[in-house]
C-alpha cells in the first residue's frame, strides 16, 4: 500500500510532540502519541498494535512489540524468535524538545531466505543497552545521545560459511549546536568506541580466520548540515517511494526541497581507528598496533575538496607464505592519503536543477551533464599529499599530483617527488638476495642506475623529482629522459600523401610505416 503524505504526516505528528510539553500526560495524549508515530505506516502494519503508547507519571511510555509487526511478514521467509517488547520513555521539556530514555536487551534466534531461497540462521544478542537523547520535532532527529550496550553478539549461519563475531561493550556520544552559518543548519559531532571485537569467518573453502582487536574508535564531525532539509527529502522519498515517475508537479516540489538543501554541509570529515588488531589463519598470523581510516570532504561550494586514507603502525606478518629473507621488505608502518580537489558542487548542483524527474531517459542524460560539471573545464586532478612506508630495509617518501581529463585517458601529466632514507642500504638487501635469486639482478640494477640520477637533501634523503608531461616526455631532477610521443598518423593520409597518391619504394626495399621516405640523393 502507498504510504501517506509523510511530510504532512510528520508535522502533525511532531507538532503533537511539541505541543505536549504544556499539556498534562493522560491517555488521551498517549493515544495521540501512539497515532502519530504510526501514522507514517501502511495501514495493516499500523493496525498490528505494535506500538502502544501509557501516561507513566510525568511521561510517557512508548513500547514497541516487534513480535506484534514480524506477524505481517511471510514465514516462509523471515522467521524470528525470542522477540520482547522494548520500552521507550519519552518526556516533554518545556523548549519543545522531548527527552528519550530507555534501558533494553535483545536475544533473538532464526532464519531467513534471501531471493534464491538461500537460508541463513542466525542469533543476535544484546546483554544490555541503556540510552538517553534529546529529539527535536523540528529535524525529527537527536539533538543529542549517550548510548552504552554491553555483551554483543552475533552469529550467522548458511550453507556456504558461518560467522561469529562478539564486541565486550559500545559507547557512542552524539552532540549538536546551531551552525555559525545560521539559517537553521546545525553542526554535529559523534564519537564512541566499541571494546574487545572478536570475530571468526569460517567456510568449506577455506578454514577458519579469526580476528581480534582491543577496541574500534570512530569520531565523526557533519558542520552546517540542513536538518530541516533533509527531513523533508527523506520524506519526500518515502511518500513517492512507490512511483514509477514523479508528476511534473511532484518534480518541481522535489527541486524546491532539493534547492533548499544545497549546499549539504560545509564540512564532514570521519576517523575509524583499529586498535591492536590481530589476524590469525592456518597460514599464519599478522596484526598491527594501529590500524585507521579516515575521509574528509570541505572547501567552498565551486571548490570542494574531496580526501580519504589509511594507515598503520608497527605491522606484523608471520607467516611461511613469506620467505625468511624477503620479511624485511614487509612495511612496518604505512600511511597513504589521496584527495581529489577543486570540485564544483555549485555548478553541479545548478545543472542538476534542470534535470526534468518526470522523464527517465531525460533524468539520465541530464544526470550525466551535471556529473560532468564537477570537474572545472573537465580537468581531473588527483594529489597524492602523504605517501610513506617504512621497513627494516627501506624508508620511502612520496608526494605528487596526477592531472587528466574526464573524457580522454590520454591527456594526463605527472608531478612527484619520491624520497629514500638509506638508499644504499635498500640497493645492499636486495643484491643479497639476488644472489639466491637470479631475477633481482635487473631490479638491482634498476635501482643503481637510479641512484645516478638522484640529488641529496640537505637531511641525507635521495631525492628524485619526476615529471611526466602531457606530450609522454619525463625528465628526472630535470634531466629528460625520455623524448614526446610520436604523434599518430592522420587515418585519412598515409605518409603526408593524398588518399590516391601512391609511394613508390626505393631500390626495391620495403618502405617503413610511419616513417618519411628518405630524402633524394644529391647529385
Amino acid at each position: 500500500m502507498r504510504l501517506k503524505l509523510v511530510t504532512t504526516t510528520s508535522l502533525v505528528a511532531l507538532s503533537l510532540f511539541g505541543a505536549a510539553h504544556g499539556a498534562e500526560i493522560n491517555q488521551d495524549g498517549a493515544n495521540k502519541l501512539r497515532d502519530s508515530l504510526t501514522r507514517i505506516l501502511p495501514d495493516d502494519f499500523a493496525k498490528s498494535g505494535f506500538v502502544t503508547v501509557n501516561p507513566a507519571g510525568n511521561r510517557y511510555e512508548v513500547i514497541y512489540d516487534l513480535a506484534k509487526l514480524l506477524s505481517k511478514v511471510d514465514p516462509a521467509k523471515v522467521v524470528v524468535n525470542g522477540l520482547t517488547p522494548w520500552s521507550v520513555f519519552a518526556t516533554p521539556l518545556d523548549n519543545g524538545f522531548w527527552n528519550l530514555e530507555g534501558t533494553n536487551s535483545f536475544n533473538i534466534s532464526g532464519n531467513l531466505k534471501g531471493p534464491d531461497d538461500k537460508a541463513t540462521d542466525f542469533t543476535y544478542s544484546i546483554a544490555s543497552m541503556v540510552y538517553n537523547g534529546v529529539f527535536d520535532p523540528a529535524i525529527a532527529y537527536l539533538r543529542s545521545g549517550d548510548f552504552k550496550a554491553s555483551d554483543i553478539r552475533l552469529t550467522s549461519k548458511s550453507d556456504t560459511d558461518q560467522v561469529d563475531a562478539s564486541f565486550a561493550g559500545m559507547d557512542y556520544r552524539l552532540d549538536s549546536t546551531d551552525s555559525a552559518s545560521g539559517n537553521g543548519r546545525l553542526d554535529f559531532k559523534a564519537n564512541g568506541s566499541l571494546s574487545a571485537l572478536s570475530e571468526t569467518v569460517t567456510s568449506p573453502q577455506m578454514p577458519p580466520v579469526n580476528i581480534k582487536a582491543d577496541s574500534i574508535d570512530f569520531n565523526a564531525n557533519v558542520a552546517s548540515l540542513p536538518a530541516k532539509e533533509i527531513r523533508d527529502i527523506v520524506f519526500f522519498i518515502l511518500d513517492h517511494v512507490d512511483e514509477k515517475e514523479l508528476s511534473k508537479e511532484d518534480g518541481e516540489k522535489l527541486k524546491s526541497v532539493l534547492k533548499a538543501s544545497f549546499p549539504l554541509f560545509s564540512s564532514v570529515d570521519e576517523t575509524i581507528t583499529v586498535n591492536n588488531l590481530a589476524v590469525a589463519t592456518v597460514a599464519g598470523n599478522g596484526g598491527a598496533k594501529a590500524f585507521g581510516y579516515n575521509f574528509s570532504i570541505d572547501g567552498p561550494s565551486d571548490a570542494v575538496r574531496f580526501a580519504f586514507g589509511v594507515n598503520a603502525q608497527d605491522v606484523t606478518l608471520d607467516s611461511p607464505v613469506v620467505p625468511a629473507a624477503y620479511r624485511g621488505f614487509l612495511p612496518k608502518s604505512l600511511d597513504m592519503q589521496i584527495a581529489v580537489p577543486d570540485m564544483d558542487f555549485a555548478a553541479f548542483s545548478d545543472e542538476f536543477m534542470k534535470i526534468d524527474f518526470s522523464t527517465s531517459g531525460n533524468s539520465e542524460e541530464s544526470g550525466k551533464q551535471a556529473a560532468e560539471k564537477l570537474f572545472h573545464d573537465g580537468v581531473v586532478v588527483v594529489d597524492l599529499p602523504k605517501f610513506t612506508a617504512v621497513s627494516d630495509v627501506y624508508d620511502i617518501d612520496v608526494t605528487g599530483k596526477l592531472q587528466g581529463r574526464v573524457d580522454t585517458q590520454k591527456d594526463y601529466s605527472v608531478q612527484a617527488s619520491v624520497l629514500a632514507r638509506d638508499l644504499d642500504k635498500s640497493i645492499a638487501a636486495i643484491q643479497e638476495l639476488a644472489k639466491s635469486d637470479p631475477n633481482l639482478q635487473q631490479v638491482s640494477f634498476g635501482m643503481m642506475m637510479a641512484k645516478g640520477f638522484a640529488k641529496t637533501d640537505p637531511d641525507g634523503r635521495s631525492r628524485w623529482d619526476i615529471s611526466v608531461a602531457g606530450d609522454g616526455s619525463v625528465a628526472i631532477n630535470g634531466q629528460q629522459i625520455k623524448g614526446p610521443d610520436a604523434e599518430e598518423p592522420d587515418q585519412d593520409q598515409d605518409q603526408g600523401l593524398e588518399p590516391d597518391q601512391e609511394q613508390e619504394p626505393d631500390q626495391g626495399q620495403e618502405p617503413d610505416q610511419g616513417q618519411d621516405p628518405a630524402p633524394p640523393k644529391q647529385p
